[in-house]
């Protein structure tokens, strides 16, 4: 079973570089200003245009207006937006049909009550990221290193792609990927020497553990 993997939170061109060479299928930037790994648009922009031709490029937004996903929309050469704030059902519908990009939208879990929202989003998403839900008073949405009861998703299946991620690391994800049964992974934190540093061997040796 091929594992496709994404590394989100890429900074400079030797992350972009690395996280290639590792065989990541997709590349996350970050647009989140509180992020350790936020990016402008005209950065992201110039790392975007290095990135080879079937490996998708993915901006991480937060609750982002129309103004925000209009510039970086026509700034950075994108093939998939992710919304990681708290957008309705509704509101990722329009972000869809308004930018003509496929849209994965991001939903937190901590307990089962928390697969509600997930299943309320399978009719307007083109992916689902699960994620952890970020603390209380946490100032990130994702990107803690915090994971959650991976048994929660034991043996389920929904009609659209979707991907795992919080708190992965190359010591855990061939665990996670097990009890979950997920086929494709996320991570930041997890392939890092300090918040928004890339390492370029934890980045290969994730994606060696997850395949």
């Amino acid at each position: 079973m091929q594992i496709r993997v994404k590394i989100c939170g890429l900074r400079t061109a030797e992350d972009v570089r690395a996280a290639v060479d590792a065989g990541a299928a997709y590349l996350g930037f970050n647009f989140f200003p509180k992020s350790p790994r936020f990016v402008t648009p005209e950065e992201a922009r110039d790392l975007a245009v290095e990135v080879p031709p079937g490996i998708a490029k993915v901006a991480l937004v937060v609750d982002a207006g129309d103004a925000l996903l209009d510039r970086l929309t026509e700034t950075v050469p994108l093939d998939m937006l992710q919304l990681h704030g708290s957008e309705t059902p509704e509101r990722v519908a329009e972000v869809r049909a308004r930018y003509g990009l496929p849209v994965m939208k991001v939903v937190g879990l901590a307990d089962a009550a928390d697969l509600a929202r997930l299943d309320a989003h399978l009719p307007v998403a083109d992916q689902i990221l699960v994620d952890a839900k970020a603390p209380k008073g946490a100032e990130l949405p994702g990107g803690n290193g915090v994971p959650f009861d991976w048994r929660l998703l034991e043996g389920r299946r929904w009609p659209i792609p979707w991907m795992l991620a919080g708190g992965l690391t190359p010591e855990n994800v061939a665990e996670a990927i097990r009890l979950t049964g997920a086929r494709q992974v996320d991570v930041a934190s997890g392939v890092e020497r300090a918040p928004g540093e890339k390492d370029a061997d934890l980045m290969r040796a994730f994606v060696e553990a997850a395949r």
